[in-house]
């Protein structure tokens, strides 16, 4: 074949340093469309980007070009310098050092959008921790707890 031909919607989850509550409506409405384009920048354009004051959900198509790991960490370096200079209140924020990323097929996308879409609503009934245990376990990821918050 003489192109690449792909199509990968990923999901991708991660939360602040020790899940601290940095990320508050005020501050979300300018994050998140600077997390957007920053995949645009990658080629990875993000279909939704939502979260809660500890972590966040994007919703992207990967780019052939990049590797998931290599845009994940262009996301958490770009916005973590970018957040600092919101303010006193975000010279601490740090991103935590892993993630959690699932593959998205395409008759899921609509669900998944609203999902991420309504996620300040959907932790007013769950906690972040067993949301992403609950993803983990719907996507069949061996993880150790232990391991999997810092």
């Amino acid at each position: 074949m003489p192109q690449s031909l792909v199509k990968n919607y990923i999901h991708i989850v991660f939360s602040t340093k020790y899940r601290q509550d940095f990320i508050d409506e005020p501050i979300e409405k300018e994050l998140f469309p600077y997390i957007a384009a920053i995949c645009k920048d990658f080629e990875s354009p993000a279909l939704q980007i939502g979260g809660n004051d500890d972590h966040i959900h994007i919703l992207c198509l990967l780019s052939r070009k990049i590797a998931l790991m290599k845009l994940v960490q262009e996301i958490k370096a770009h916005s973590s310098k970018w957040m600092k200079t919101k303010g006193s209140q975000y010279e601490n924020f740090f991103w935590q050092d892993g993630y959690g990323a699932f593959s998205v097929g395409r008759n899921e996308v609509n669900r998944v959008i609203n999902y991420i879409k309504n996620q300040r609503y959907h932790h007013q009934q769950q906690k972040f921790k067993d949301e992403m245990i609950d993803l983990l376990e719907k996507h069949d990821v061996e993880y150790h707890e232990k391991y999997i918050w810092d």
